[in-house]
């Protein structure tokens, strides 16, 4: 990697934890050269602008969530093995999130609603891609008689991310993971007894 990559690889984490964090709106250019220890001139070295950096660094934390998922999921192979793997992912969330400030999907779809379009496009783009990998493993399980025909993949989906995202929420918002064991809790039954 050279020396250009590395500063570029070092901005986005930084500035995907500050976002994270403070939000898009509430992080300055004078916030992001604090963390990096970049003047403006460096960070628009790498990025065009602002924009450009939160598109950027959004992608680089989803990743990182990415990265904590594929490996849960590479020792399973039953279907309701890898959605409890999935549950047990997120069960984390609340005290050792992958990036500080907790899920950057749930922040990043809240703030961005109605003000930064580009950034709740992107949003989408990362809940389509949770939604098609629990429909993914839901129908796979159904073709290998592990989950009963019928099921709803996309109705599983839906409850299972409103779940966890609502659990870590209500956790972060209390300062307590008793939301999320609850939530967990109710998974691991619904998961049980529907599918």
């Amino acid at each position: 990697m050279s020396k250009g990559e590395e500063t570029k690889a070092k901005i986005l984490q930084q500035a995907a934890e500050l976002f994270n964090q403070q939000g898009y709106a509430g992080s300055s250019i004078s916030d992001i050269m604090r963390v990096t220890g970049l003047q403006k001139g460096g960070i628009y070295n790498h990025f065009q602008s602002k924009d450009e950096l939160a598109l950027q660094a959004f992608d680089y934390a989803i990743a990182c969530v990415s990265q904590h998922t594929r490996a849960a999921l590479r020792s399973k192979h039953h279907a309701i093995e890898r959605l409890q793997a999935i549950i047990g992912v997120f069960s984390s969330f609340v005290d050792h999130p992958p990036i500080k400030g907790g899920c950057p999907l749930l922040n990043t779809a809240i703030e961005s609603d109605d003000a930064h379009p580009a950034l709740r496009k992107r949003a989408q783009q990362g809940m389509d891609s949770w939604r098609q990998l629990i429909g993914l493993i839901i129908e796979k399980g159904i073709s290998r008689d592990e989950i009963r025909s019928g099921v709803d993949a996309d109705e599983v989906a839906t409850v299972i991310i409103a779940t966890l995202e609502g659990a870590i929420m209500m956790s972060k918002l209390y300062g307590d993971s008793i939301h999320m064991q609850r939530a967990i809790n109710h998974l691991n039954q619904y998961i049980g007894s529907h599918l």
